[in-house]
């Protein structure tokens, strides 16, 4: 046997050999710098689609992520591209995914605008797979002006318990919740004629979630400067998705140990085992750049009062968790 063939197998036993040797995530759970992660469960899968986190003039598509354990993933290269969306050039941020019915809705904002005469906002994007490719689903931005103060970033999108979707979002410290329209290209006024409700609770930044649990709408949110150590996640607990949420307090911070400036977050929720997950982005203690974040998972646990008990950041990340 030639002495190439003998290094080639050595090296491939030895590549096997690593990677079943893997037992946690690890953090972070993927190469590059990646922010603002959404995550989902479609089928048998893990997926993650977060910010191509880089000047906002690169940013102008967005890779996706899938896997079968939370332990190794698997990238899909630009899953949204701009060149399928004319009005969006720049800033493609914080994606959020949603499956209805056979098809993978991808909501982002784009352009960053700072004013209602700026081309921009919230867009969204549709796809028979969640991999993409996505294209635009109704050819401009589903919200392109400023309400009650809200920047139109930082979307997500919330199934409530009787099967009505709405989108809630917002910057510059204000958030807002809207109505989605059955086929997501148009926002449904409310009973009272309101489109856009302000539901923004104390220390607000950015960053919005929201998830029931027992019956409780968790409401989470982004705080402090995105380029800071002082980046964390807060929350709320309400009995309706209109609030009022009165901050309990943070849950996720930085530890000057690991990783500085954790925050901008989602959840994963594995229903068999009922384990909960956070997904969110950090700053290595090496770096200082403020696009220099990087995705990660730690664990989400409650206690017998239904709190969420504070985060604990790790270099190991979870076990291995297949979702069925």
């Amino acid at each position: 046997m030639r002495k190439t063939t003998l290094l080639f197998l050595f090296a491939f036993t030895a590549i096997v050999a690593v990677a079943q040797q893997k037992k946690t995530s690890g953090n972070p759970i993927f190469p590059g710098w990646y922010a603002d992660p959404d995550a989902a469960v479609f089928g048998s899968d893990y997926w993650i689609y977060p910010t191509f986190s880089a000047v906002y003039e690169k940013q102008t598509f967005l890779d996706a992520f899938s896997s079968k354990d939370l332990v190794n993933w698997k990238k899909h290269d630009k899953v949204l591209d701009t060149v399928n969306v004319k009005w969006a050039k720049k800033a493609v941020w914080a994606p959020a995914i949603v499956k209805k019915d056979a098809a993978y809705y991808l909501f982002f904002g784009a352009n960053d605008i700072q004013n209602d005469n700026e081309i921009g906002g919230i867009g969204v994007a549709v796809s028979k797979s969640p991999s993409g490719p996505f294209k635009d689903h109704i050819g401009k931005p589903l919200v392109d002006k400023f309400h009650n103060g809200a920047q139109p970033i930082d979307q997500f999108v919330f199934k409530d318990k009787d099967g009505q979707y709405y989108l809630i979002y917002g910057g510059w410290s204000h958030c807002n919740i809207a109505k989605l329209s059955n086929d997501f290209k148009s926002l449904v006024p409310f009973k009272d004629g309101v489109t856009f409700k302000e539901i923004t609770p104390e220390g607000y930044v950015e960053g919005p979630y929201m998830f029931i649990r027992n019956g409780k709408y968790y409401f989470m949110w982004s705080e402090g400067g995105w380029t800071g150590p002082d980046y964390s996640v807060a929350y709320a607990v309400a009995d309706s998705p209109m609030g009022p949420f009165k901050r309990i307090g943070k849950i996720l911070k930085q530890d000057p140990k690991i990783a500085t400036g954790a925050g901008h977050h989602s959840i994963i929720h594995n229903e068999k085992k009922d384990a909960w997950y956070i997904v969110y982005h950090r700053r290595p203690i090496s770096e200082t750049h403020g696009n220099n974040r990087a995705t990660c998972i730690d664990e989400m646990v409650f206690d017998e009062n239904g709190l969420i008990q504070p985060i604990v950041i790790t270099n190991e990340g979870v076990k291995a968790q297949k979702v069925n």
